[in-house]
């Protein structure tokens, strides 16, 4: 069990590497501030999230959270910037085995929630933090059920076309439209959201990060 860090003082922010304006709000919740760690525009940052054959969503979402947080530290370590701890998560919905990334376009976005309408699918995050030192602290994962109710296309698609499904995976936001769809949920809602919150502020702590 890594030792949280020898540093007197607190750290008084975490280097978010995420683009998600969901996560920065939950982090705000918590009451953790953030400077952004994003990746240049040299970085294939996509590459990343290539599935391996026969790789688990279980394993696939830890893997890929690693990557990008390693990723994270490079881009630290090379920018020059100040050391403070670093936060990465990722999430995936996988149901039958699959996993279900971000849809490419709104048909592709449809198709996805055909397939989880009257059944239910699991929402895996795991988060990644990497202290100010450059050790990487045990990842956690957050694995939450999600039943969606029957729904008719005319509804999946109309959901689509507001353009909330581009860009999460398995194609829809709890916090959002999609609620209406969302019959039962069995785990972490901020998990489901992108940032189990319970699971970070332990690894937070961990790090020192002053919250």
């Amino acid at each position: 069990m890594p030792q949280p860090s020898t540093r007197l003082s607190p750290f008084p922010f975490v280097y978010l590497a995420s683009q998600s304006p969901r996560r920065r709000e939950l982090l705000a919740q918590l009451g953790v501030s953030v400077e952004m760690l994003l990746p240049r525009p040299d970085e294939d940052a996509e590459a990343l999230e290539a599935e391996q054959p026969g790789e688990s969503a279980h394993a696939y979402v830890q893997r890929v959270c690693v990557a990008k947080a390693e990723a994270a530290r490079a881009r630290l370590v090379t920018g020059g910037h100040v050391p403070a701890p670093i936060l990465v998560a990722d999430t995936t919905v996988t149901i039958d085995d699959a996993i279900l990334g971000k849809p490419n376009d709104v048909e592709h976005a449809v198709q996805m929630l055909a397939r989880l309408v009257g059944r239910e699918h699991e929402v895996l995050t795991a988060v990644a933090v990497i202290d100010a030192e450059g050790t990487l602290l045990p990842p956690a994962l957050s694995c939450s059920t999600v039943r969606f109710a029957q729904a008719p296309l005319t509804a999946l698609t109309r959901y689509a076309l507001t353009g909330e499904p581009l860009g999460k995976a398995g194609a829809y936001g709890i916090q959002g439209r999609a609620a209406e769809f969302i019959e039962r949920i069995d785990g972490s809602y901020s998990g489901i959201m992108g940032l189990p919150l319970f699971e970070t502020a332990a690894l937070l702590r961990l790090a020192r990060v002053d919250f």
